[in-house]
């Protein structure tokens, strides 16, 4: 049984409704749970587009009956209520093009960082269910206002990739009045920061990828990850992205990075063997940078031409970094084995068992998690509990041992 954290809401809290009801290639507008072993647990969240596989998969569980909150009852007769219809630009071929084309001008950002009473010198915009809206506009003449109610609880908030510079000194500028107005250093503050000058660093590196000033700044950014979880194992949870209404590849990295060195620390990995784990890690996707946009952004599944492309990221991501005289030789197995299976299914050797080193079978699972709960254009992201369930339940493809230390890390993540 994975021991993921259970959700507080009580029985009396939920309504019970038949699995059948929730409809095919629509967005939930409620959170939805299941009962497992007695124990009531997130399965879908809010804002998933619910697929002909995740309707399959909840039949092949046995459950006939799935919950929502009882606060949703009146969502859930407007939701019943309503033909399925357009609700994004995955409806529209052209649309959707017209969407990647716009989102690979725009770079996402932690929304609590956008604090009510500050001022910003550059726009800002929201992504939902594939739809991008700007939300604060600023004029040469004028900067805009943070109010309470400016960023909507829900959706991606991204920024200009042009106005990096100046979301950065925006950053600097907010460090330094919160460290100014405490007596002790903001800890989750520093926390964010670290993750969001992960993200940069990483932005950096894909838009150079053979720059090799841009892979040293990495390093660095790799070193301060390692010394934050040392410093409090909990920032874990501040230092990934849990959640999101789209895939972004500088964040997947990072994740994948802070998820990996998270459970090089949990196993005990000494600090200097963690570094090499760590700069494979969150570089392990650089291949990328190689592989057609088309591709990477296909509205859809990938046919067999297709995936036999993007399988060939894994060696031109290690082509790419070979070149780099700094870049530890060690750590080339997380790149190059992130994708190899201990059954011998996967790519690009085909590797078994002892075959696949201790680097590969650590980022293997840290990517298999964060790409199963990141929402891509074909399928919706997954619940920590249902991406862990899925997981396991492909016996033979990861490391038992990584793998029972990894649930026992993300035990605070719900």
């Amino acid at each position: 049984m994975i021991k993921t954290k259970i959700v507080e809401i009580s029985e009396k809290d939920l309504l019970k409704i038949d699995v059948n009801k929730l409809k095919v290639n629509k967005f939930l507008p409620f959170d939805v749970y299941v009962e497992d072993g007695g124990i009531r647990r997130k399965i879908f969240n809010k804002g998933a587009k619910f697929s002909n596989l995740f309707s399959q998969t909840l039949k092949e569980k046995g459950f006939t009956h799935v919950y929502i909150e009882l606060s949703d009852e009146e969502v859930l007769d407007s939701y019943l209520a309503k033909k399925i219809s357009p609700e994004s630009a995955l409806d529209s071929p052209i649309a959707f093009k017209n969407y990647s084309f716009s989102k690979e001008n725009l770079y996402q950002i932690d929304r609590s960082l956008i604090i009510p009473g500050t001022e910003v010198n550059f726009p800002i915009y929201i992504i939902k269910n594939f739809n991008i809206t700007k939300i604060v506009d600023v004029s040469a003449e004028k900067n805009s206002i943070i109010y309470n109610d400016t960023i909507p609880e829900e959706g991606d908030i991204l920024i200009e990739k042009k106005d990096l510079p100046l979301f950065k000194e925006y950053l600097n500028s907010l460090e330094a009045k919160l460290n100014k107005a405490d007596e002790q250093p903001n800890k989750e503050l520093k926390e964010i920061l670290v993750k969001e000058n992960a993200k940069m660093a990483i932005t950096d590196v894909l838009n150079e990828p053979r720059s090799g000033e841009r892979i040293k700044k990495v390093e660095n950014i790799v070193n301060n990850i390692i010394e934050t979880i040392f410093d409090n194992p909990d920032s874990i949870y501040k230092l990934i992205s849990l959640k999101g209404y789209d895939y972004y590849t500088y964040i997947h990295s990072v994740n994948v990075g802070v998820l990996s060195i998270g459970l090089g620390i949990q196993i005990g990995i000494d600090k200097d063997i963690l570094y090499k784990l760590g700069i494979g890690a969150i570089l392990h996707d650089l291949g990328k940078t190689q592989i057609p946009n088309e591709i990477l952004n296909k509205q859809g599944r990938l046919n067999n031409t297709e995936y036999n492309i993007i399988k060939q990221h894994v060696l031109l991501g290690y082509k790419l970094l070979k070149e780099q005289k700094e870049f530890p030789e060690e750590s080339s197995s997380a790149v190059l084995q992130h994708h190899e299976k201990l059954s011998g299914k996967g790519y690009p050797f085909g590797l078994k068992g002892s075959e696949i080193k201790l680097f590969g079978r650590i980022t293997a699972i840290a990517d298999c998690y964060d790409a199963l709960t990141t929402q891509r254009p074909y399928k919706p992201p997954l619940t920590p509990y249902f991406a862990l369930s899925i997981i396991v339940k492909e016996k033979g493809d990861h490391d038992a041992d990584l793998l029972k230390s990894f649930i026992k890390m993300l035990g605070k993540i719900k």
